[in-house]
């Protein structure tokens, strides 16, 4: 059975930030925390988006890391209860909304987090009780605004997922001005997020054709505009259409995603330094490669209809051909050559690959990954 499920209230124009007073009182938050970073204020991007509130701005905890931690969830819902808020806007890229949704969980419900992830068992746990959560992106790339899922490093060190559809935003607001200013690696390196949710889901095998067809448009646009906007930050249409893509991408998660995001949320627990959405970039010509033994890609010419989407239309070896374009527009972006220039060594692939086993993503790839697979895939992308 295909669970088809669309989605929340969804604003994508330049300039819907403007509506974050008038959607939190549509919500019922009458006294949001702002969740965002020290990026996203030192670029003044904080600013932009709360301006909307005029002097009646909401108090913001800027404290999220790079890699959302359970520590940092704590230290946010302290700051929540001692002001009494009753709700959450995220102003930031997938790390403060992924941290505002564990925030939602942890300040309304008992117990360690790891007890609500989704390899615990724990997504039936969640429940309405979370607190209401606003999304505003200020990257294109994670798509959490309009997803139900969380990706969070607990105290013992895992790197889980955290999905249920009581996380999902109750609104979106997807305002490509704020990602004017982001800088170029920035720009690629989120935008290569999204392209990989677009590509995994629509690898996936699930029965889902609206998803489907919203990845493989989202793929379209992206890979057609984020040179572009890596190019030219200032570019309204490309930005416009990475947005778009972001949020694409993130819609058809409900399908599943699969090797790519298995490798690159473990690797990302070892070592939380590195960029979720670079990985996602090496992980995923030799991810593609493998997915292209998998006969349900063939069945329905799923390689053929990803590659006519990034314009190799023509192609026989749609998996060489798609592996081949995703390394030449890593190079072109200017993305590293591959996870040994991320300071990647070979003595972490057994941890990596005991938490990409694990991982909630391993069962939805279009083909099932042994331990020699994900080795063979981890050494490929070095």
């Amino acid at each position: 059975m295909a669970l088809i499920y669309y989605l929340t209230q969804i604003h994508l124009e330049f300039g819907a930030a403007a509506l974050l007073p008038q959607e939190c009182e549509r919500v019922g938050i009458k006294r949001p925390l702002v969740i965002s970073d020290a990026g996203v204020r030192a670029a003044g991007v904080l600013d932009q988006a709360l301006a909307a509130f005029g002097s009646e701005a909401p108090p913001v905890f800027d404290a999220t890391p790079a890699n959302p931690t359970e520590a940092a969830v704590r230290a946010a819902v302290a700051q929540l209860m001692a002001l009494g808020c009753d709700g959450l806007v995220a102003i930031g890229g997938g790390s403060s909304m992924d941290l505002a949704k564990g925030v939602a969980i942890a300040a309304t419900h008992e117990g360690p987090l790891k007890s609500y992830a989704t390899i615990e068992g724990g997504s039936p746990r969640i429940t309405k009780a979370v607190l209401p959560l606003i999304a505003v992106p200020t990257t294109a790339g994670t798509g959490s605004e309009v997803a139900r899922g969380a990706i969070i490093i607990v105290d013992d060190g895992r790197k889980l997922g955290f999905h249920s559809w009581e996380l999902m935003p109750k609104a979106a607001l997807c305002d490509p001005a704020l990602t004017l200013a982001l800088p170029p690696a920035l720009t690629a390196a989120t935008g290569m997020d999204a392209i990989a949710h677009c590509m995994e889901t629509f690898m996936s095998a699930a029965f889902n054709p609206p998803a489907d067809g919203i990845a493989w448009e989202g793929l379209r646009r992206g890979w057609a505009h984020i040179e572009r906007a890596t190019r030219d930050g200032q570019d309204h249409e490309a930005r416009l259409n990475m947005m778009s893509a972001s949020m694409q991408g993130a819609m058809a998660f409900q399908k599943g995603l699969g090797c790519v995001h298995s490798l690159s949320h473990s690797l990302g627990g070892v070592n939380p330094r590195l960029h979720h959405g670079t990985l996602n970039a090496m992980f995923l010509p030799a991810v593609v490669k493998f997915n292209a033994g998998a006969n349900s890609l063939h069945q329905d010419g799923r390689l053929v209809r990803m590659a006519q989407a990034m314009g190799l239309a023509g192609s026989d070896a749609a998996g060489e051909d798609i592996g081949a374009a995703l390394r030449q527009m890593n190079a072109r972006l200017g993305l590293p050559t591959g996870l040994t220039a991320m300071g990647v060594t070979e003595d972490l692939f057994e941890r990596v690959i005991d938490g990409a086993m694990a991982d909630h993503c391993h069962k939805t790839n279009p083909r099932l990954a042994t331990r020699e697979d994900y080795r063979a895939m981890l050494l490929a992308s070095m």
